[in-house]
């Protein structure tokens, strides 16, 4: 291992632990534990030395779980409120399906609702809360949040992260804030027209009341949609909504665990730089002439949505896995037949090279993931959705290595090679908007896990030369990453 290196990996340590121990930091002081509501998984925050205090029932968005709200748990619970966060219906560790139709409200909706109103019942019967209940919800469960409290009396106040819903009426819900990424100027215009319901004038930052009825719209800046969760605005004006509504003074701190997140995930990417010096030297992969290689990504990019248009598949129980995981497989057979039939041999070898990745992938960054910024961990019923996923994705990496030369290929090759395969995507979803918009939900996935373990994999490949260890090792971490976070789903 060279100097620069060694300095990498003791910086990288260095760093690891230092986020790790803020993380843990915020969670100081807490009594943090677990139940099961039915089989819904939830997490109770709460301070020892609190007097009993109002619960406040905090719900994730669409693909989420309880991890990616931790930070507004934490910052309540800090505050002295009890916070009750859950994994819906599908979600995380919940093994219960979604079910119903999602177009309808009668459907998916009133379901999730229902199980909101469980965790309410179950949050009013715990020895801390004093019979007080507030709601909290991101994105999707913005609109549950909404709908639930205008049904059930007993919630006092609600806090709509990225709000959309089509249930806000002048008078309902009566405490209601909106809270939005500066960078989501659709759902900013959606917060400022439920304000002005109430009071037509009504701006940002301005709180509106009307008889019993009190608004309030605020953005936090320089966020999106992910990044709204971690703003310390957003914590703070959830807070202050909060004790405005429960007529309290709390302090504490708030849990701005975004930046020491982001921190662990640079250190965790940094560390596995000098540890793939661990992978043995192997001989340089077989070269692609140019040609060839544009020839196979165009054909796969291209020919992989024309392919699969008539095709309809309802085998796993996840919103558009199937889809996904045939469209890897196909994009990956066609790369791959292509650069056969122009000769390219392809050595089935590396094997100890796809088990630390998967080591490091999954053992390492997985469970850095799962303890702080989503669940990552899967329960039984996913083991045979990550599986059947894997057939497809693994294909597909193999394919991406081959064009890649495992890593070695110049950068425009590397960055192409991903743009082709996020390009067949997107003509898929062209082509059947309806059937396939939830592509578009799970695509950040996609991307990060082009950026983070596409990097990591670039450099096992370049000291190996192994096309197929690379692609096996990275296949089997996307199946993973996929079949943890698609939302289980049985329509019937």
């Amino acid at each position: 291992m060279t100097f620069i290196r060694v300095v990498i990996l003791l910086v990288a340590v260095f760093l690891t632990g230092l986020s790790v121990w803020k993380l843990e930091g915020f969670r100081a002081g807490l009594e943090i534990s677990h139940a099961r509501v039915g089989d819904t998984p939830v997490t109770v925050y709460s301070s020892p030395e609190a007097p009993p205090a109002p619960a406040v029932v905090i719900a994730h968005g669409f693909a989420g779980s309880r991890q990616l709200m931790e930070a507004f748990a934490l910052t309540l619970a800090h505050a002295g409120y009890v916070a009750v966060s859950f994994d819906f219906e599908g979600h995380g560790r919940n093994p219960t399906p979604m079910s119903g139709d999602v177009t309808a409200i009668e459907g998916t909706t009133q379901l999730l609702m229902s199980e909101t109103e469980r965790i309410t019942d179950f949050a009013l019967e715990l020895e801390q809360v004093d019979g007080r209940v507030a709601l909290l919800g991101h994105s999707m469960a913005s609109d549950i949040v909404v709908r639930q409290t205008i049904a059930d009396p007993r919630i006092a106040a609600t806090v709509a992260i990225s709000l959309f819903s089509q249930a806000v009426s002048e008078d309902a819900p009566r405490r209601l804030i909106a809270v939005n990424g500066e960078w989501e100027a659709m759902l900013r215009e959606e917060a400022r027209r439920v304000v002005q319901l109430v009071d037509a004038d009504a701006t940002e930052g301005v709180t509106v009341s009307v008889g019993d009825v009190t608004r309030r719209a605020v953005f936090a800046p320089s966020v999106e949609h992910v990044g709204v969760l971690y703003a310390p605005a957003s914590l703070q004006e959830s807070k202050d909504w909060l004790d405005l509504a429960f007529d309290r003074q709390s302090n504490g701190l708030l849990a701005t665990t975004g930046g020491w997140i982001a921190l662990l995930l640079v250190s965790l990417l940094a560390l596995s730089w000098p540890l793939m010096t661990l992978v043995p030297h192997g001989a340089a992969p077989e070269k692609i002439a140019r040609r060839d290689y544009l020839t196979a990504l165009s054909a796969a990019t291209l020919l992989t949505p024309l392919v699969l248009v008539p095709v309809e598949l309802n085998i796993l129980p996840v919103l558009v896995a199937d889809y996904l995981g045939l469209h890897l497989l196909v994009f990956g057979m066609i790369v791959l037949a292509v650069l056969r039939w122009r000769g390219m041999a392809l050595p089935i070898d590396g094997w100890a090279i796809a088990l630390l990745l998967c080591t490091f992938g999954i053992a390492v960054f997985g469970l850095a993931l799962d303890r702080y910024i989503a669940s990552f961990m899967p329960h039984a019923a996913r083991l045979p959705i990550i599986a059947a996923l894997s057939l497809g994705a693994v294909t597909c990496m193999i394919a991406d290595a081959a064009l890649t030369e495992a890593g070695q290929a110049p950068l425009w090759r590397r960055v192409a090679t991903k743009l082709g395969f996020l390009l067949s995507l997107g003509i898929a979803v062209a082509l059947d908007f309806e059937g396939l918009f939830f592509l578009l939900i799970i695509l950040p996935v996609i991307v990060l896990y082009f950026l983070i373990f596409g990097s990591i994999g670039g450099w096992a490949g370049r000291r190996s030369g192994s096309v197929f260890g690379v692609g096996l090792g990275l296949g089997i971490i996307l199946a993973w990453s996929l079949g943890v976070t698609f939302p289980l789903f049985d329509a019937g």
